[in-house]
C-alpha cells in the first residue's frame, strides 16, 4: 500500500521542479524584459511646457544615434538628467522644467539606447557607452567637467555613479538608488539566484570610488528600491556626503510628496559647491 503513495510524491515533486525550472528559465531569458521598460513615442517636447531647447543628435562610441534635449539655463552648470527604466526623457521634461527654472541649470536630458528616438536596444554597457556620450557632448557643449553634475534616478542611478567614476565631475545627485540588480533581484524575485542575473549595475561595488560631493536622495516607502539599499549605499560614499529621506514617498513621487522641502534639499546641496570659474 505503501508504493503508490511514495509514486504520487515523487510525481509531485517532480511536477513542481518541472514548474519551477520553466518558470526559472522565462525569467532568466526574459529578463531584459524586466528590467527595461523603454517606450519609443513621446508624450511632448520641451516647447510643450514652456522650455527653451536644442535638440540633440549624439553619437555613440559604437556607433548610434541618441535622441534627446540641450534645455537651455543660465550658462553657469550642467546637469546631465539619467533617468529611469521606463518611458522615455520626455515623460521627464516637467521635472526638468523645475531643475531649470529654480536652479539655473543647463539641463541635457537624453534617451537611452532604445528608449524614445533613440536607435539601438538597453543593455547594461550600452547604457555606460551612453552616459559618456552625453557627458562628451556637455564637454562640446563648453561645460569644463567642474560645472557638471550628474544626476540618476533610479536606474539612472547607475549611469550616474559609473560615469562618475570614469569622468571628472562636480558632483553626484542619486535618488531611489539600489545596491545592484542581484541585490534587487533577491528581493522581487528570491528563488531566481544571483548568478543567473545578467545584469549587474553593481552601486555597491562601485560607490565607495565616487570622489566628488553626493547626494543620496530615498524614497521612505520606496516599494522598487528598498530604502535599506539605499542606506547601505550612503554609508558606502566615502567623500562629503548629503542623505534626504522623503516621508511617505514611494518609488516616482519624491520629488511630488516632498515639495518644499525636497526642493530645498537640493538647494543647500547645489550650493556648497565649489563656484567654478566663470565660463569662458
Amino acid at each position: 500500500m505503501q508504493r503508490p503513495l511514495v509514486t504520487a510524491g515523487l510525481l509531485v515533486v517532480g511536477v513542481a521542479l518541472v514548474g519551477y525550472v520553466l518558470i526559472l528559465a522565462a525569467l532568466v531569458l526574459g529578463q531584459d524584459r524586466l528590467v527595461y521598460f523603454p517606450t519609443r513615442e513621446l508624450a511632448s517636447g520641451p516647447e510643450a511646457v514652456g522650455l527653451r531647447a536644442d535638440a540633440l543628435s549624439i553619437q555613440t562610441e559604437d556607433g548610434l544615434s541618441l535622441h534627446g534635449w540641450w534645455i537651455k539655463g543660465n550658462g553657469r552648470k550642467a546637469m546631465l538628467y539619467f533617468h529611469g527604466n521606463a518611458g522615455n526623457a520626455a515623460d521627464r521634461l516637467v521635472r526638468a522644467k523645475m531643475l531649470n527654472e529654480r536652479f539655473g541649470l543647463d539641463v541635457f536630458l537624453v534617451d537611452y539606447r532604445g528608449y524614445g528616438r533613440s536607435e539601438g536596444s538597453p543593455s547594461e554597457e550600452g547604457l555606460y557607452r551612453d552616459g559618456r556620450a552625453i557627458y562628451q557632448e556637455a564637454i562640446r557643449s563648453g561645460f569644463a567637467a567642474d560645472r557638471i553634475i550628474l544626476f540618476g534616478e533610479s536606474l539612472g542611478s547607475a549611469v550616474a555613479i559609473h560615469l562618475a567614476i570614469e569622468r571628472r565631475c562636480a558632483a553626484l545627485i542619486v535618488e531611489t538608488p539600489f545596491l545592484s540588480i542581484p541585490a534587487m533581484a533577491r528581493v522581487h524575485y528570491p528563488f531566481v539566484p544571483s548568478f543567473l542575473v545578467s545584469n549587474r549595475f553593481d552601486n555597491a561595488s562601485r560607490i565607495g570610488s565616487v570622489e566628488v560631493p553626493t547626494l543620496v536622495i530615498l524614497a521612505e516607502l520606496d516599494e522598487v528600491a528598498p530604502p535599506s539599499h539605499g542606506h547601505e549605499l550612503f554609508d558606502l560614499v566615502r567623500g562629503r556626503k548629503t542623505l534626504v529621506v522623503i516621508a511617505a514617498a514611494h518609488h516616482n513621487d519624491a520629488y511630488a510628496l516632498g515639495g518644499e522641502s525636497y526642493w530645498q534639499a537640493w538647494e543647500r546641496f547645489l550650493a556648497a559647491l565649489p563656484e567654478p570659474p566663470a565660463p569662458g
